[in-house]
């Protein structure tokens, strides 16, 4: 049976699912991870696709400044765990890798070297959920999603090329979420700046996959051994 990734649940517009990606010993697993950005606009019935595909649990990777009122009620057992991603309390770190970088693959590797731990803590709560599909967002569902989910799909061994791929649909489902709201879409001004720094997004995206042994990564920052099989069995299918 034929299985599409974009998910169209009223009320998002960057959302899909990971799963059908090759991966070392089989491919990512259908409804075991969803990304997307802020599932606050979705409707009541938004939600009930979001529970009849399977998620129920929501990790939310904002800050406590983003919160905003749902417009449709959460269906009763959805369980939301917040990890705010950026810890702005870094000072240094956001005064050199904040505004347009942090809008870019340019501040993954630093953002890696960084705050382990930060990262170990979601791929954990993702790793410990109960039974069924996760939500993983932040804002816009582009860049700290993009991170985690980079992390993820690379611990489990799935090609650079189908990572960057990913990626870069993020640009094209934010773009109709900026028309929607009647935002200006910034992927031109994100390409122009990649490009004064001698980059572009593959580019870039290329250097933090092959600089890490994302395995090793995730086991040093905490995950340990157990918590790198525990994420195996939750999101692969073997061959």
């Amino acid at each position: 049976m034929s299985r599409q990734r974009i998910l169209d649940f009223d009320g998002l517009v960057n959302a899909r699912d990971l799963g059908g990606l090759p991966a070392a010993g089989g491919r990512t697993r259908w409804g075991a991870v969803v990304r997307a950005e802020h599932p606050a606009k979705l409707s009541a019935s938004g939600w009930g696709d979001v529970q009849r595909h399977g998620v129920r649990t929501i990790i939310d990777l904002t800050g406590e400044d983003e919160a905003e009122p749902d417009r449709g009620p959460r269906p009763a057992g959805m369980t939301t765990i917040r990890i705010p991603l950026d810890d702005l309390s870094d000072i240094e770190f956001w005064d050199r890798w904040g505004g347009v970088f942090s809008g870019t693959p340019l501040y993954y590797g630093p953002f890696l070297d960084r705050f382990p731990g930060r990262v170990a803590e979601v791929v954990d709560a993702l790793v410990r959920a109960e039974p069924g599909g996760v939500l993983v967002h932040c804002g816009g569902g582009r860049d700290r999603t993009g991170l985690i989910v980079l992390v993820l799909l690379a611990s489990l061994g799935v090609r650079p090329a189908d990572i960057a791929e990913d990626y870069a649909l993020s640009h094209q489902r934010r773009a109709e979420l900026c028309a929607r709201a009647g935002l200006g879409d910034d992927t031109p001004k994100i390409r122009a700046f990649l490009a004064e720094h001698g980059t572009t997004e593959g580019r870039a995206l290329d250097e933090v996959l092959g600089g890490r042994d994302f395995t090793d990564y995730l086991r040093t920052a905490g995950l340990g051994e157990e918590g790198l099989a525990a994420l195996r069995e939750r999101l692969l299918d073997p061959a």
